[in-house]
C-alpha cells in the first residue's frame, strides 16, 4: 500500500506502540507529538493518511481537521480519542472522517481502517489526475470545436449539428474529427467519460443559440 501514515499523538507511549504496530505490517510511518508538528512538516500534495489524536494539547485533532480543511487538504483523517466525546466525534465525521475509534481499540480494526483509508487516499488522487488529464486535453479545443462538443455529447448527428450552428455538415464532420483526435478518443463513450471528467456535459440543443459563420 503506497502513502504514509501520519500519527499524530501526544502521549510518547502510545504514539511508539501505534508506529510499531503500523511499521510491522509494513506500513510507512511518520509519527509526531502534537498537530502544529505535523503541520510544520506535512507538504500538500503527499499521499497517506492521517491517524489523530481528538484531543491533543494546543490545537486541538478538530482544530487540524479543519485547518486541512481550510488549506484545500483531504488527507484522510482517522481519529483517536480516549474519551466517549459523541459530539466531536459526529463533527469529525461529517467534516469528511475515515472513522473514529475510541481507546482502546482493537488492532485489526485500525489497521483495516488505516488500509480504508489509504486506499480512499489513493482513489482520490486516480481521479485528480484523470480529471486533469481530461481538461488538459479538451483545452485544446478551438472556440467552435468547444460549440460542437456538447451537441456530439448530446447524441446529435453532424447534419442536425450543422443545421443549429449554420455551418456545413463538412465542417462538422472536420470538427468531430479534430475533437475525437485531441481529446485522444476512439469512440463517443471514450469522448464522453473524458467530457464528464472535465466537468463538460451534453447540452441539449434547445439551449443552444444559432452561431453564425465567422
Amino acid at each position: 500500500m503506497t502513502g504514509t501514515v501520519y500519527v499524530v499523538e501526544d502521549d510518547a507511549a502510545v504514539r511508539d506502540a501505534l508506529a510499531q504496530l503500523l511499521e510491522a505490517k509494513r506500513f510507512r510511518v511518520r509519527p509526531f507529538e502534537s498537530a502544529e508538528r505535523f503541520l510544520e512538516a506535512y507538504e500538500p500534495g503527499q499521499a497517506g493518511c492521517l491517524v489523530l489524536d481528538m484531543h491533543l494539547p494546543g490545537m486541538s485533532g478538530i482544530d487540524l481537521q479543519a485547518v486541512l480543511a481550510a488549506r484545500g487538504i483531504d488527507l484522510p483523517i482517522i481519529f483517536l480519542t480516549g474519551h466517549g466525546d459523541v459530539p466531536s466525534s459526529v463533527r469529525a465525521l461529517r467534516a469528511g472522517a475515515v472513522d473514529f475509534l475510541q481507546k482502546p481499540f482493537e488492532s485489526r480494526m485500525l489497521l483495516a481502517r488505516v488500509g480504508e483509508a489509504l486506499a480512499q487516499d489513493a482513489a482520490r488522487r486516480l481521479e485528480r489526475a484523470s480529471r486533469e488529464a481530461a481538461r488538459t486535453a479538451l483545452r485544446e479545443l478551438t472556440a467552435r470545436e468547444r460549440e460542437v462538443l456538447p451537441l456530439m455529447l448530446a447524441g446529435h448527428s453532424s447534419k442536425d449539428i450543422a443545421r443549429r450552428l449554420a455551418i456545413s455538415h463538412r465542417t462538422v464532420e472536420i470538427h468531430r474529427a479534430r475533437i475525437m483526435h485531441k481529446a485522444g478518443a476512439k469512440t463517443l463513450l471514450e469522448l464522453a467519460a473524458i467530457a464528464r471528467a472535465a466537468g463538460v456535459e451534453a447540452v441539449p440543443a434547445a439551449r443552444r443559440k444559432r452561431v453564425p459563420t465567422p
